[in-house]
């Protein structure tokens, strides 16, 4: 029994550690990989804004939205929320603000929800998942938001 209570101890000795620095390792690659998903979706509706407009008046189906606010609405969400994410500036509320960006595109593009395209609605899913890890969790020691409540709380 000795020995099981000394494994036991020896398996558990660095979990403090391995918590703080290791999940905050993963926030980060979490916070890039995300984000660059929706920064490149972004940067492609600024590039064509003509194309990105029709595609919100005849594609998307924003519920109660003009569609050229939404177009506004969604490429901004696209390109602000993913740079705050990945520096860690205002990460919970830009992951919650980038987490409704995804939702919406769910909602209001029809087609994902079709059996001829199911990787894409599983994408949104994994982000959307992503997304609300880093808002519970937080987005760890590699962020701006860790450096200023630390300089703040002392």
């Amino acid at each position: 029994m000795n020995k099981i209570i000394q494994l036991h101890r020896l398996s558990t000795y660095f979990d403090a550690q391995i918590q703080e620095w290791g999940g905050s390792l993963f926030s980060l690659a979490i916070r890039i990989f995300v984000s660059w998903q929706f920064f490149k979706a972004g940067l492609l509706k600024l590039q064509d804004w003509e194309l990105t407009l029709s595609l919100f008046r005849e594609e998307y189906t924003v519920p109660f939205l003009p569609p050229e606010f939404a177009a506004a609405m969604g490429a901004g969400g696209e390109v602000l929320f993913p740079i705050l994410i990945v520096l860690g500036i205002f990460s919970r509320p830009a992951a919650l603000g980038l987490f409704c960006v995804n939702a919406m595109a769910v909602i209001s593009y029809p087609q994902l929800w079709t059996f001829e395209c199911p990787a894409a609605i599983n994408d949104h899913l994994y982000w959307g998942l992503l997304l609300s890890a880093l808002f519970f969790y937080g987005p760890g020691r590699f962020s701006f938001d860790y450096f200023l409540k630390k300089r703040w709380t002392k």
